[in-house]
């Protein structure tokens, strides 16, 4: 039902094409004001609807730049409880902050984790912390155009290019496909493991890059093992236990065919994107022997399940192909 509405609200796709192309253009000429910054200001972020990977990929770069600069997050704080300008601190949840937020926070404590809908506020009230950070990752503002990002790395999902799709309401995308001309970097996400080097040049391609932007190739790495409190459970002991995979993401499905490559043998309970999880849907999922989830689902999950051993995450990281290269880009922007 839902892709047949979607397909009857095509009528509505060239007015939305016209808006969100007219408002870029006056971004582009000078009429809607662009704020800039004499820092080095990273945005994170994609044209179309649903997953493309943007949480990896910015871990990928704290991991990159913390160990030299002093660093900042700032999300919009999706579904979050709280308004206005937030810095993570100890009393931070992911109500308080967001999933993602909550995310980067739990795992990296020596970077500044923020949230603010207004990028351009939030920016000010870091540049205003008694130590400021020297590099600000702004994740999932591409189309956040108040900002002007000194670098933009732009990601597509493998299995759902931008090239591929048609704007809302019955594709996915948020603005139209040349608003990937603003990137300095387009990175094809989620890409199977043997990608061959012809299919890459078809993407690159269709892509078309300008002569000053760069595509890169970035596939999922799962870990052998889910955790959860510094526990831990060898994948490859799951063929013997029962389990019910949880997913609250965007697109579910690199994660399935993963486990199920495997060999793994499990239900698959789907909840859509940022879901809340409501009493019932907690009560029901204690009645099972043993759940994995995402690590963004976990944020959300795991104030719930106090019992050792019911719960756990499978972590993940974004590789890149021509990795050197790609660091070294980021390196010399923030040079």
């Amino acid at each position: 039902m839902m892709k047949l509405l979607r397909y009857l609200l095509f009528p509505i796709v060239p007015i939305y094409y016209i808006v969100t192309w007219l408002r870029n253009k006056l971004y582009d000429w000078g009429i809607k004001k662009s704020t800039s910054y004499n820092f080095p200001v990273i945005c994170v972020g994609n044209l179309s609807v649903g997953g493309t990977g943007k949480s990896p990929m910015i871990e990928y770069l704290i991991r990159l730049l913390k160990s030299e600069h002093d660093l900042a997050t700032l999300s919009r704080g999706y579904k979050r409880q709280t308004e206005g300008f937030v810095i993570a601190d100890e009393t931070a949840t992911a109500s308080s902050i967001g999933d993602e937020p909550f995310q980067f926070h739990q795992k990296f404590d020596d970077i500044i984790v923020s949230v603010d809908g207004d990028r351009v506020h939030g920016i000010s009230q870091l540049t205003a912390l008694g130590k400021p950070p020297e590099i600000i990752l702004l994740d999932d503002a591409f189309q956040h155009r108040k900002v002007k990002a000194g670098f933009n790395i732009l990601l597509t999902a493998f299995d759902d290019l931008y090239t591929d799709d048609i704007l809302l309401p019955t594709g996915n995308l948020r603005e139209p496909r040349q608003g990937a001309k603003r990137a300095d970097i387009i990175v094809v996400t989620k890409c199977p493991e043997n990608l061959s080097e012809e299919r890459k040049r078809q993407i690159e391609n269709d892509i078309n890059p300008l002569a000053r932007q760069e595509v890169f190739f970035g596939r999922i790495v799962y870990s052998k093992s889910v955790r959860n409190n510094g526990d831990q459970l060898d994948l490859e002991t799951l063929k013997s236990r029962p389990f019910t995979l949880v997913t609250g993401i965007a697109n579910p499905k690199p994660l399935v065919a993963h486990l199920k490559s495997l060999g793994l043998d499990f239900d698959h309970l789907k909840f859509k994107d940022h879901h809340d999880f409501s009493e019932n849907d907690i009560a029901g999922l204690k009645q099972k022997p043993l759940i994995v989830t995402t690590e963004k689902d976990m944020v959300r999950l795991q104030p719930h399940f106090k019992e050792r051993g019911l719960l756990y995450y499978l972590p993940i990281e974004i590789r890149i192909d021509r990795q050197p290269e790609f660091d070294t880009l980021i390196s010399n922007f923030v040079k």
